[in-house]
C-alpha cells in the first residue's frame, strides 16, 4: 500500500475544511488543515505532498496566497490545486499565474477530487524523487571530493618526500666529487646561493631560480672521474694534466645525461657548460657570448667567486677586494657582462650569503 499523502488544505471556512478532512481520510490521505496562511506558512515544509487551497478567502484571497508560496524556498514547487466557485476564463487565467496547477469546483466530488490529485501527486513523488537523488548524487560528490582532495594531499606529500630524497641524493653525490675537499659542502651550498641570486636579479621565474639553486651543486660531479694526483695537486697543473682536468665537464655531462628528471637536464647544461667564456676561450666546447647556456654563464660567475674567495690545495683564499679586481678584468672576456653587472650590483646580499655559509 502506498504511503498516505500529506495534503494541505486552506479554507477560511471550518464546514469546508471538514469536509475536505473527510474526502481527504476517504482517500487514504492525511489532511493538514488550516483556516488562514499565516497558519499555513508555519505548516508548510517539504513533507507536504499538495496544497487545496480556496480562492475567496477574507484576509488573504487565494490567488495572493499561491504566489506567496510559489516564492517560498524549499516548497515552490508542492502542487496547488486552487478550490473555487470561479468558472470564468479569466480567474481561471489569473489562478495559473499566480501559480496554480488546476482547479476543482464547489461543491467538491471525491472522484474529480481522487482524479485531479492523481496526477499532480505523482508528479510531485517524481519530484521528490529527483530531489533525494541529487541530495544522493552531492553527497556522493562531496565525500568522493573530501576523498579526492586527500589522495592528492597524498601523492603531493609524497612527491614531496621524493624530491627531498632525490635532492638529498644529488647532493650527496656532488659532495662525493670533490670528498677529500676539505671545503666543498660549503662551497656547494654559497656557489649554489649566488646562482640563485643572479637567477633572480635576472628576471627568472620563481621555480626556475628554485631549479637553479638545486642544480647547481651538480657543477663539478665530474670530478669523480678525475685521478686525486691530479685533482689535489698543491701546484700548477702540467698542460697534459691540465687537458685531464678539464674532462671533469664531459664526465659530468655524461653523469648526468640522458635523465627525464629536469633537474638532472639542467644539471648536466651547468656540469658541461660551467667552463665556458664569453670570448670563447673556455672549455669543453670553445662556445662563446650566448650560445653558452644561460645557465652555464649564471655558474662560471658564482663559481670563480667561490674558488677565489675559498682555499684550495694550490691557493690560498683571495680576500673579496681581490677577488672582484680579478672578476672585472673578466668583464666581457671570462663573464657574460650583463651577470656580471648584476653580481657585482647586489654584492652585499652576495657577502650576507658569504657570511651565512662559514666555510
Amino acid at each position: 500500500m502506498d504511503k498516505p499523502k500529506r495534503i494541505l488544505a486552506i479554507d477560511d471556512e471550518r464546514i469546508n475544511l471538514r469536509v475536505i478532512g473527510g474526502l481527504l481520510r476517504n482517500l487514504g490521505h492525511e489532511p493538514i488543515l488550516t483556516e488562514s496562511f499565516a497558519e499555513a506558512r508555519q505548516l508548510l515544509d517539504p513533507s507536504v505532498d499538495l496544497v487545496l487551497l480556496d480562492v475567496m478567502m477574507p484576509e488573504t484571497d487565494g490567488f495572493t496566497v499561491a504566489r506567496h508560496i510559489r516564492s517560498m524556498p524549499g516548497v515552490s514547487d508542492v502542487p496547488i490545486i486552487m478550490v473555487t466557485a470561479l468558472t470564468s476564463k479569466q480567474d481561471r487565467l489569473k489562478a495559473v499565474e499566480a501559480g496554480a496547477n488546476d482547479f476543482i469546483s464547489k461543491p467538491i466530488d471525491l472522484t474529480e477530487l481522487r482524479v485531479r490529485m492523481g496526477s499532480l501527486l505523482k508528479m510531485k513523488e517524481s519530484q521528490d524523487e529527483v530531489k533525494r537523488y541529487q541530495a544522493e548524487l552531492e553527497e556522493m560528490v562531496a565525500v568522493r571530493t573530501s576523498a579526492l582532495k586527500m589522495a592528492l594531499d597524498n601523492v603531493q606529500e609524497s612527491q614531496r618526500v621524493i624530491l627531498s630524497a632525490h635532492l638529498e641524493t644529488i647532493h650527496r653525490l656532488a659532495s662525493a666529487a670533490e670528498f677529500k675537499d676539505e671545503e666543498t659542502a660549503d662551497h656547494i651550498q654559497r656557489m649554489s646561493r649566488y646562482c640563485a641570486l643572479l637567477a633572480s636579479r635576472l628576471g627568472l621565474p620563481d621555480a626556475e631560480v628554485d631549479l637553479i639553486l638545486q642544480a647547481s651543486p651538480m657543477h663539478d660531479i665530474g670530478k669523480i672521474g678525475i685521478p686525486d694526483s691530479i685533482l689535489l695537486k698543491p701546484a700548477k697543473l702540467t698542460p697534459d694534466e691540465w687537458e685531464i682536468m678539464k674532462r671533469h665537464t664531459i664526465y659530468g655531462a655524461r653523469i648526468l645525461g640522458d635523465s627525464s628528471f629536469e633537474l638532472l637536464r639542467v644539471g648536466e647544461i651547468i656540469a658541461m657548460a660551467h667552463h665556458e667564456k664569453w670570448d670563447g676561450s673556455g672549455y669543453p666546447k670553445g662556445l662563446s657570448g650566448e650560445d653558452i647556456p644561460l645557465y652555464g654563464r649564471i655558474c662560471a660567475v658564482a663559481d670563480v667567486f667561490d674558488a677565489l674567495t675559498s682555499r684550495r690545495p694550490y691557493k690560498e683564499a683571495f680576500s673579496n677586494e681581490k677577488s672582484l679586481e680579478i672578476m672585472r678584468a673578466g668583464h666581457g672576456s671570462h663573464f657574460d657582462p650583463r651577470i656580471l653587472d648584476e653580481f657585482f650590483a647586489d654584492f652585499d646580499r652576495v657577502q650576507q650569503i658569504q657570511k651565512e655559509v662559514l666555510a
